[in-house]
């Protein structure tokens, strides 16, 4: 996708917040435990190649991707040493490639062993589904034939076993406690213990004991954002959110009552009023469900009216301002703010989805 560096639209990623957040994290940890930071989705929107430089800086001792794509972009940049382990499922024909870049692949049935021709080992990972439902092994009789058919080989290394979990980012930890120990009865249908043993997401890493585990899959709240507003108030250090995202008015005007405004004319005055055109749509992630939603014009609430249309949006003012003039959608301005998790409610979605979906389009800035 084409960058739009000439256009005045910006995401600010905020190095310092991204270090904090990882640091905090380490600090309630076991000393044994390690920090596996999470850019799968382009660093959930915040940009993968900059934030996995920022994490291992913090002391991230690896990253955890989605597909092996991600994982392969991580070495072309120049992660070369670094551990990656890709969460998804990969085709059996790419073993190789990732075998020969050293990175380790999750399994998750005992066939996909058969008829992988590995020229190099290739370190892999067992997904035990202990309650999610989605990827996995669900028995420790799988856990062991699985175990029984890689040691017959030198071309493949279990590095480790994992599972996921559903309601970590619940108060409510019954259904957490049931996975803690589907997944450790299922391990113990291994012989050997991996090198690796891992469970916990961001939620889990922040509230239960990591004792017993060798390293969390940290997230969400790298990006310091709240994995559920549920457990907000229990977590155990304050998260400092990395991102923003700025655009400035390109055009500003006063509408007369009658005056209608975007597609469908679904907006119209009722009133003398200056409107601002913005140069930022759905193609950016600014989805046409954020018709309403309040953004920020010089710390004051300016509501965006009408459909929001590809690549422009129109926001109400309170008064006239210069054409020109910054907006800040996600972010602080004069004391106040507009956060993920606002626009999340709004949208009646998760802080996850509105990062996520904020396009390569828009430039990624990166302070501190």
């Amino acid at each position: 996708m084409v960058t739009g560096w000439h256009r005045p639209t910006w995401i600010e990623i905020d190095r310092f917040a991204i270090r904090e957040n990882i640091k905090n994290e380490q600090k309630k940890l076991p000393k044994n435990v390690a920090v596996w930071a999470v850019v799968k989705a382009n660093a959930y929107g915040h940009g993968i190649i900059e934030v996995a430089k920022t994490a291992k800086e913090a002391g991230a001792k690896g990253f955890c991707v989605a597909i092996l794509d991600e994982a392969l972009a991580l070495r072309e940049a120049g992660f070369q040493d670094d551990f990656i382990l890709v969460l998804g499922a990969t085709r059996k024909e790419d073993a190789n490639l990732a075998a020969h870049n050293n990175i380790s692949l999750t399994i998750f049935r005992e066939d996909w062993l058969d008829g992988v021709h590995l020229e190099t080992p290739l370190k892999v990972h067992l997904k035990i589904d202990s309650g999610m439902g989605r990827l996995g092994i669900r028995s420790a009789e799988e856990a062991e034939q699985i175990e029984a058919k890689i040691v017959q080989t030198d071309m493949f290394f279990l590095e480790g076993a994992y599972t996921h979990f559903a309601t970590a980012d619940q108060l409510e930890t019954s259904y957490f406690e049931q996975q803690l120990a589907k997944f450790d009865a299922i391990l113990k249908g291994l012989k050997s213990r991996p090198r690796f043993v891992h469970a916990a997401n961001s939620a889990a890493a922040l509230l239960q004991s990591q004792i017993g585990f060798d390293a969390v899959r940290f997230g969400i709240s790298m990006y310091g954002l709240t994995p559920s507003s549920e457990i907000k108030s229990n977590l155990p250090f304050k998260l400092k959110p990395a991102l923003a995202l700025y655009t400035e008015m390109v055009h500003v005007k006063e509408l007369v009552p009658g005056d209608s405004v975007s597609y469908g004319a679904t907006y119209t005055a009722t009133e003398r009023e200056w409107i601002a055109t913005l140069p930022i749509g759905y193609a950016d992630g600014l989805i046409r469900h954020y018709s309403g939603f309040q953004v920020l014009v010089d710390g004051k609430k300016a509501p965006i009216i009408g459909r929001v249309c590809m690549d422009q949006t129109i926001i109400k003012l309170p008064y006239e301002f210069q054409t020109g003039t910054k907006v800040t959608i996600i972010g602080t301005d004069h004391g106040n703010s507009v956060t993920a998790d606002d626009a999340a409610k709004y949208l009646d979605t998760i802080n996850y989805e509105v990062t996520c979906l904020l396009t390569e389009r828009i430039p990624r800035k990166y302070i501190n």
